[in-house]
């Protein structure tokens, strides 16, 4: 599939769901993924850390397999070449992986997300050739080994209207939050715990992105 035709798969998706063992609730992530594909999510990364390359190559593939029957996009977290081996949709890079501008050259049809911190930060992703920028975290989060200062809302208000590839937002995002997110203009939101810790799994993706749909009407 070329980069054009991802990213407007990329573009219709409404919640991006993030999935790390580590905030499975104990469950299998693969489990978690079958509940969020059965929420009608089409926008999912995975995401480990703490993985040996052959394990996160394999846990990739069982996710590929299963986003792929279910026609959802793919994105694997930091690695552009076990994204390129499992045949996934893109890769999300932070500031410590392979350069946007490098990993374009490598894989030219890969959706390439770039985490923004800053608006400096968000407008040189853009300029390196991302396809979408991740804005955050909005609100506070420990789904980092370090927890992350918040950049606030207002960061999407100062980011956003510079941007003219697309953009996610994610970072302490909840159902009792998730409002004040969408009325500054997302779109495409990224939760992790909010739906992979919930006790209903598919439940709390159906909910999150109903309150998406309801702002974009």
């Amino acid at each position: 599939m070329s980069h054009r035709d991802r990213m407007a798969r990329f573009e219709e998706a409404d919640l991006y769901v993030v999935i790390t063992e580590a905030f499975c609730g104990g469950r299998s992530p693969l489990d978690v993924l079958r509940a969020v594909l059965a929420a009608g999510v089409r926008l999912v990364q995975c995401r480990e850390k703490d993985l040996h390359d052959i394990e996160y190559f394999r846990r990739a593939e069982r996710f590929r397999e299963l986003t792929a029957a279910a026609d959802a996009l793919l994105i694997v977290d930091d690695r552009v070449d076990i994204a390129l081996a499992v045949g996934a949709d893109g890769a999300h890079l932070g500031e410590f992986d392979l350069p946007i501008d490098a990993a374009r050259r490598v894989a030219p049809e890969l959706i390439l997300g770039a985490s923004a911190h800053s608006e400096d930060e968000a407008l040189a992703a853009q300029r390196a050739g991302a396809s979408y920028v991740n804005i955050g975290p909005v609100f506070p989060t420990q789904t980092k080994a370090v927890a992350t200062a918040a950049v606030g809302l207002d960061m999407i208000d100062r980011v956003a209207p510079r941007l003219t590839v697309p953009w996610t937002t994610m970072g302490g995002i909840k159902a009792h939050n998730i409002g004040e997110v969408v009325a500054r203009g997302a779109r495409r939101v990224a939760v992790v715990t909010a739906v992979t810790e919930a006790d209903d799994v598919e439940a709390a993706a159906r909910t999150l992105r109903q309150a998406i749909l309801a702002g974009q009407g």
